[in-house]
């Protein structure tokens, strides 16, 4: 479970003593299981809690519990809870979606809810799901999102809410739907039996038929309200009395009732429950530290309100944490401030503030804080939770804290400008992020007795970390030069005793080194880095880095050597749990080389254990990477239109990163065209990115040049095609990029007139692929290339035909797809992906799994097998099948 959730959220509250049996309500539960959601709606006091726990506790199905609060109505937070939550029954269900929701700049939608969905349903055994006070959840935002997840709810898993009010979800379709089971306030309110069971027995009174159905008739069965009754009646010898006089409003009824149970307890006690009644939850050490009384024993008096069912509700078994009823707690604040001075209210806040602060519960403390108006206080406390947040990718939630704090209070805070920046910087919002770093630099130009720094350490290195964040912005829009200048500056700013920061500024400057082609250097400086994170005991940077030192390792033709970086960074990572949120990439880049060098069976491997870590992976590129080899594999296989679903995907989820897009998507969708034939499609996107034949070689943009030349072979203008290739040749060869030089190399046997200068092109491009192994570079040039390698006498040319040998494949039956659409005479033949999920359906695999099977998305999969059902003239995927082996297409 991540450290900063709340363990005591996820408790089924402890089943009451003495609880009164109400089978009617029971069996309404049992017979929700065949719906999606029960929903209790009552108001406060009708034992909605109550009532489900008992009823889950007699249930032999898993549950999930989740008391929610206030806090809980920011979107991320919530599925981070519920997340976590459904974790308690399975460890399988949320990894992905939690993966997906932990990345920077993530928010709930519908991909990480459809692939929650998908969890869930892979999850085999019924289970039931209750969201505890649901009304204290204010968000359009949560709303829309549970909408969606009712929606598409498995039949295994059945949602159940407690709440005051009712929510935003569109309750009359689902009653439509007969998909809602509904208990209200007149279901829970107790009958006279009940009730009379209850006062008699679980409360201990001898109360006669009549004044028990007064009670019952004067609170309307209002569970609360007979408590309270109780309560009140305690030590009253004539009870007879007190029931006829106990009349009035409900509102009346309960101030009356509070003022009688508050007068029966000891000074001690009544100070103790209208002082406490501002913490949320309550411990003993908690509430000394708040009370700081020694005459109040806060152990002693939490275990004695539970024993006399003071409204005191334990939220562990080990009876450490406890908290008010709601309403109990509510009316306590109420009388709390008819009796308290608000100076000493805000005091006691502070007080809670100062020891969650202590015990490292920063959102709390800030909390108390902000409600005692202490917003220097809040503040400072913000500027010390930032790193944990940040470190933890809670950057959203923390600048919400920012939004509470006064305008003015910022002006002089330089570090807490600073971490604004950073964070919006961590959600997306560069141009914003400027904005904050010259407010850090005005509050540095205030006097030193105005200044207001809480984290001396970040404030010494603030005016590097102001430059190391324009860097940053810079490169991650993809300005190396801007990079450059501020990534320089910072370096000149960082103090002696800040050698892990520097190391961080140098990181930045490698991947400027990148950009501009510069790969030895951008090499040197990662290896660089990687070594001070592992020094500065930062071994998961390290980790992480390892892919990314890989990626320039195979740019440069380093095969064995970017291997070799892989594979040592994973023993690494086998010393260290948390590391297995940021491997999956290495998988992916074992998966690229190993693909290279025709080690498929490998390569297939090393996709699947990078798709299984992808689920918790951090890294915000790990699916994207995923979705680009298995492109090149479709693409190698002939599957043009499969490679450009993938090619698809990978362009929808892409996020701008500081490291280098060396290979644009749109390029990769053109070469595809120009393999189809499709020469217009190629043409339109030359013309949008601006391309033409006087254009200044620059790394970033040498693939789409290249790709630009295949574009002009196949207009027919070889002499211009052949003029880039020159000059694109020249900027390779000079920083020593082995593999750009193969693929220039290659594409100029196509262009070569004379055969001598083809058969010369290729046998350079031998020499320099073989030393380390390259195969598929010269696969993916076609059929025409192999005919040239047949009459050169080379060793590695027939290694590599046999390369192209491996490359051609099959359909799943081993026949062509389209002799098989002839023989099941379907007028609309089905296409080859088409022929894969209907392969997969007759297998009995689920829609996400055959996703994960052709790495495609679950959207896909549904779209895909919409049309095989549509010609093949089926509705269902058990007829789809038998109509496919009845014609033929499957055996």
């Amino acid at each position: 479970m991540p450290s900063q959730l709340l363990a005591t959220k996820f408790f089924i509250p402890t089943k009451q003593q003495n609880l009164v049996p109400r089978p009617r309500l029971l069996k309404m539960l049992d017979k929700a299981l065949s719906r999606k959601l029960t929903l209790l709606s009552a108001p406060a006091g009708f034992g909605k809690t109550t009532l489900v726990s008992d009823w889950v506790s007699q249930r032999g199905e898993p549950v999930v519990w989740l008391s929610l609060d206030k806090d809980d109505s920011d979107p991320r937070r919530f599925w981070l809870y519920f997340i976590t939550a459904l974790q308690t029954v399975s460890e399988e269900i949320g990894t992905a979606s939690l993966g997906m929701l932990q990345q920077p700049n993530s928010s709930p939608n519908e991909d990480l809810l459809t692939t929650l969905v998908n969890e869930i349903t892979a999850f085999s055994e019924d289970f039931i799901m209750v969201l505890d006070d649901f009304h204290l959840v204010d968000s359009t935002d949560v709303d829309e999102n549970l909408t969606f997840l009712l929606e598409y709810l498995p039949p295994q898993m059945h949602l159940m809410m407690t709440t005051r009010e009712d929510p935003g979800l569109p309750i009359a379709r689902l009653r439509a739907r007969a998909q809602l089971n509904e208990i209200r306030a007149s279901d829970l309110r107790f009958t006279s039996m009940e009730a009379a069971e209850f006062l008699n027995q679980a409360m201990g009174m001898e109360l006669s038929t009549e004044d028990v159905a007064a009670l019952e008739t004067r609170t309307e069965g209002w569970i609360a309200g007979l408590q309270l009754a109780a309560l009140s009646m305690q030590g009253n010898r004539d009870a007879h009395s007190f029931v006829e006089s106990f009349a009035g409003t409900h509102r009346f009824i309960l101030d009356y009732l509070l003022e009688e149970v508050l007068q029966k307890q000891s000074e001690i006690t009544q100070e103790f429950l209208l002082r406490t009644s501002i913490l949320d939850r309550l411990s003993a050490s908690l509430c000394d530290a708040l009370l700081q009384d020694e005459t109040i024993y806060s152990q002693q008096v939490l275990e004695s309100l539970e024993r006399s069912n003071i409204f005191t509700v334990p939220l562990d078994g080990e009876r450490l944490w406890y908290r008010y009823h709601h309403l109990f707690g509510d009316l306590l604040r109420q009388r709390l401030g008819q009796t308290l001075s608000a100076d000493k209210i805000a005091r006691d806040h502070i007080r809670a503030s100062k020891w969650y602060e202590k015990n490292g519960e920063m959102h709390t403390a800030f909390r108390h804080a902000i409600t005692a108006g202490d917003f220097n206080r809040a503040a400072g406390l913000a500027e010390k939770g930032w790193e944990a947040m940040d470190e933890a990718l809670q950057a959203r939630a923390w600048l919400a804290w920012m939004e509470e704090l006064p305008g003015d209070i910022f002006s002089h805070r330089p570090v807490l400008c600073t971490q604004i920046a950073w964070s919006l910087i961590d959600t997306g919002q560069a141009a914003q992020s400027e904005r904050w770093l010259q407010k850090a630099e005005q509050a540095l130009e205030v006097s030193s007795e105005k200044m207001v720094v809480v984290e001396k350490e970040q404030f010494d290195a603030l005016p590097a970390r102001i430059a190391f964040a324009r860097a940053y912005n810079a490169q991650a829009i993809g300005t190396p030069a801007e990079t450059l200048k501020f990534a320089e500056q910072a370096l000149k700013l960082v103090p002696d005793n800040k050698p892990f920061l520097a190391a961080q500024i140098k990181s930045i400057l490698g991947t400027v080194y990148w950009s501009n082609g510069n790969l030895l250097a951008a090499a040197k400086s990662m290896r660089e880095w990687m070594d001070s994170a592992e020094k500065a005991g930062n071994v998961i940077f390290a980790i992480a880095s390892a892919y990314g030192l890989a990626d320039i390792l195979f740019l440069q033709g380093n095969l064995r050597e970017a291997k070799r970086a892989l594979e040592q960074s994973l023993v690494l990572a086998e010393k260290h749990d948390q590391a297995q949120a940021v491997i999956a990439n290495h998988y992916v880049g074992l998966a690229v080389i190993a693909h290279e060098t025709v080690d498929d069976e490998t390569a297939q491997k090393y996709i699947e254990a990078g798709l299984k870590l992808a689920k918790q992976s951090t890294l915000v590129d790990t699916t994207y990477r995923i979705y680009l080899i298995q492109a090149q594999v479709k693409e190698l296989n002939g599957a043009l239109d499969e490679a450009l679903e993938l090619l698809a995907e990978a362009k929808r989820i892409y996020v701008e990163t500081p490291v280098p897009n060396t290979r644009p998507i749109e390029a990769l969708i053109a070469r595809i065209h120009l393999k189809q034939g499709n020469l217009g499609k190629a043409q339109e996107w030359a013309q949008e990115s601006n391309l033409s034949m006087d254009d200044d070689i620059v790394y970033l943009r040498e693939f789409e040049l290249l790709t630009f030349a295949r574009v002009l072979i196949a207009e027919g203008k070889q002499d211009d095609a052949l003029s880039l290739l020159k000059r694109l040749l020249e900027a390779a060869e000079k920083d020593k990029r082995t593999a750009s030089m193969i693929e220039i190399l290659l594409v100029q046997t196509q262009v070569h007139e004379a055969n001598d200068e083809k058969v010369a092109a290729l046998k350079r491009a031998l020499d320099l692929a073989e030393p380390e192994g390259y195969l598929r570079i010269f696969v993916r040039e076609g059929d025409a290339l192999a005919g040239l390698l047949r009459n050169i006498n080379s060793e590695y040319g027939r290694k590599i035909l046999a390369a192209f040998a491996a490359g051609q494949t099959h359909s799943l039956s081993g026949q062509n797809p389209a002799n098989v659409h002839e023989r099941g005479g379907l007028i609309d033949p089905l296409s080859k992906r088409e022929l894969e999920v209907l392969h997969w359906i007759a297998e009995g695999l689920k829609n996400q799994e055959i996703a994960d099977k052709l790495f495609i998305s679950l959207h896909t999969v549904k779209v895909h097998a919409k049309r095989t059902y549509a010609k093949l003239g089926v509705s269902s995927r058990t007829q789809a099948v038998a109509k496919a082996k009845e014609i033929g297409i499957l055996r």
